[in-house]
């Protein structure tokens, strides 16, 4: 029997769709009915490729004796908690208040005006381990609706008043070298010196801090900067956590080193990863750097593709129910694929044992050496490639959502630049012209769409400031004016629907101002899994105010990163896109603009440009006085000849026609 998520375009939601529970979406609607019946609301929300929503799934909203109880006693509402960023903020912070710990599922009990009033994550169907049964849960909660029901709506209010104060930023001061040199000093006292990251386990990929501590060390050399970057990165590429045969990062590892991974496949995580494991390459030209670049890419493209031209959100944890059944292997599977000889050799190559590093004796593929023999190493991960992927497959959610196409945008058009593949250009382009033409609906963003028909709900801060930056990083990429033009339509809106100008210091909003209200209006400063929305916005504005001349954006972007420097001081792993924005401004950013007709004279100056490792550069290629390319108005070829002009904050050096004068220009800021 089908529930009313039959019509949603979530996949998510749409895994739910025959469940017993008479779900519904989350909307106006549902919280009528909880008014008319006079119900609390049950919220349970959670996401595609989460493992544990789909095991509380599968042990209580799909038992018939569970759902009536929650049918009859609940209105019944599920959130994507990717489709609906906002809803998932409001409501986890008012989990984690109340519980001090937060995840997925996530299940919140409500008044019907949506004051959360009752939260937990996963609830077992029996009582184990400290945790009631969801039963026993759905029970207390419904006996306390009826008979203690003042109390329950007055701790609403009071959890609601909670969740709304903003964090205390203090007052704006800019991020300057002194902040983020020590930043860099206080990630180095939490750096695991043995596998990279900072803390133990569970293990995340910290891809903005790697970002930042980049770009610190492009700016005054800070040789420990580097050795965290790329002792991180170096890491989790040979570790259970990146996929050693066909490229691609998981979520995060259950251990302190990265040997197990928890095995979904997400498009951000491998769009930040392939961004900043490519400026590592950039920076110190490692083989291994580049490979893992290459394979990303190859990942993002290949594995993430949808027929429309976007990316879709995440491969599942899941295969057939069991978590890591596609990806792990025993040392008898290894010699069945390969043979005795190579079956052994790979044992060894890829640290798989008798014992196991997983469950039941398997074993994720680990790469802790180089192996002695390229070729036949080739071979062999060519082998066992084809062999697994005879195997069941994890399921995809193939959703596209509009802020991590941007972030995949921007990563793979920097990745064709930097190493020749047209192939990543183009399928950037092919994700832009789908989010411009779907996602992008009378002047404002959708968050995002399935098979070619954006969804209702509305994008985000996160939205507008991640594609824009992808979008500025495809425009230096084709030199089309088209994608400079709409980033800076998208950051007019920024500034016109999540910025309080009227406040002073200003204040940022997550949502906009005309968006559905909640029951309070979210905003978190802080990194996730991606950029903090604000840290998004501002270093997009750096980037196009580079690009288009326009001091107003720069000033914007300023003042953003500014209002984050007591973050950014005192919990840097918290703020570390912030701090990578803050490097940007402190470098100018560099604005390179190559003039000249298509060439190999205007390539290799282009090439040298891009090579330039300074924090936020922006580099630019065509024609003198192109339209749409503000970066090359007013400069003309010297001498006949193609020529690089190197301007830092808006104010310029003499052009070069020389690679080699070009290097010296593009020295340290």
């Amino acid at each position: 029997m089908a529930n009313r998520l039959t019509s949603a375009t979530s996949p998510y939601l749409l895994q739910h769709a025959d469940n017993p529970v008479d779900w519904r979406e989350w909307g106006e609607e549902a919280f009528a009915e909880a008014r008319e019946r006079d119900l609390p609301v049950l919220v349970s929300v959670g996401y595609a490729a989460c493992h544990w929503c789909h095991v509380m799934a599968h042990e209580s909203f799909e038992d018939a004796a569970t759902a009536a109880q929650m049918n009859e006693n609940f209105v019944c509402v599920k959130v994507d908690r990717e489709e609906r960023p906002d809803v998932d903020s409001v409501y986890m912070t008012a989990t984690q208040a109340l519980t001090g710990q937060g995840g997925w599922p996530m299940t919140v009990f409500t008044t019907p005006d949506g004051k959360p009033f009752y939260c937990g994550t996963y609830f077992p169907p029996r009582p184990a381990q400290g945790l009631p049964a969801f039963r026993q849960v759905l029970a207390a909660v419904t006996d306390a609706w009826r008979t203690r029901r003042e109390e329950l709506e007055s701790a609403s209010s009071r959890i609601v008043e909670g969740i709304s104060a903003r964090l205390d930023l203090g007052a704006p001061t800019p991020l300057s070298a002194e902040v983020l040199d020590a930043a860099v000093a206080a990630l180095a006292g939490s750096y695991d010196e043995r596998s990279g990251g900072f803390g133990g386990a569970p293990k995340f990929p910290p891809s903005m801090l790697l970002e930042f501590l980049l770009r610190a060390h492009a700016r005054n050399g800070d040789a420990e900067a580097l050795r965290m970057a790329r002792g991180t990165l170096e890491a989790m590429a040979r570790g259970g956590i990146y996929d050693q045969l066909a490229g691609g990062f998981a979520r995060y590892a259950v251990d302190a080193h990265w040997v197990v991974p928890h095995f979904e496949k997400m498009l951000y995580d491998n769009a930040l990863l392939l961004r900043v494991v490519l400026h590592l390459w950039r920076t110190t030209g490692e083989e291994w750097a580049g490979r893992i670049a290459d394979e990303t890419a190859e990942f993002l493209v290949r594995d993430l593709g949808t027929p429309e031209g976007g990316f879709a959100s995440a491969l599942d944890a899941d295969t057939e129910g069991v978590e890591g059944l596609t990806y792990v292997w025993t040392p008898a599977q290894l010699v069945e694929v390969l043979g005795e000889d190579d079956g052994a050799w790979a044992a060894a190559v890829f640290a798989v044992t008798e014992h196991g590093t997983f469950e039941h004796g398997t074993s994720t593929l680990q790469l802790l050496r180089d192996p002695d023999d390229a070729e036949r190493f080739a071979s062999v991960r060519e082998r066992l490639a084809a062999a697994r992927a005879r195997r069941p497959q994890p399921a995809r959610d193939d959703k596209v959502v509009t802020a991590w196409n941007g972030l995949a945008i921007a990563a793979l058009a920097e990745h064709g630049v930097l190493t020749g593949t047209e192939a990543s250009v183009a399928a950037a382009r092919r994700a832009a012209e789908l989010i411009a033409s779907v996602h992008w609906v009378d002047g404002r963003l959708r968050r995002a769409s399935r098979d070619g028909v954006a969804g209702a709900p509305a994008g985000v801060l996160e939205d507008y400031g991640d594609l824009a930056e992808g979008l500025l990083a495809l425009h230096q990429a084709t030199g089309e004016g088209r994608w400079l033009q709409l980033s800076g339509a998208l950051l007019d809106v920024v500034a016109e629907q999540f910025v309080d100008s009227a406040d002073d210091p200003p204040t940022w909003h997550d949502t906009a101002a005309d968006a559905e209200a909640l029951v309070h209006r979210p905003f978190d400063p802080t990194d996730g899994p991606t950029p903090a929305g604000i840290a998004a916005a501002a270093g997009a504005a750096v980037t196009y105010a580079a690009l288009a001349g326009s001091p107003r954006h720069r000033e914007q972007a300023a003042a953003a990163v500014g209002s984050l420097a007591k973050l950014v001081a005192q919990a840097p792993r918290a703020a570390g896109w912030a701090a990578a924005v803050g490097e940007a401004l402190l470098a100018g950013p560099l604005e390179i603009a190559v003039s000249g007709p298509a060439g190999p004279e205007r390539d290799a100056l282009a090439t040298t440009a891009r090579a330039a490792t300074s924090p936020g550069a922006v580099v630019v290629a065509g024609e003198p006085d192109a339209p749409g390319l503000p970066l090359l108005a007013g400069r003309p070829l010297v001498d006949g000849r193609p020529a690089a002009y190197v301007c830092r904050g808006f104010v310029c050096s003499a052009p070069v026609t020389e690679e080699t004068a070009l290097r010296a220009a593009l020295g340290p800021s």
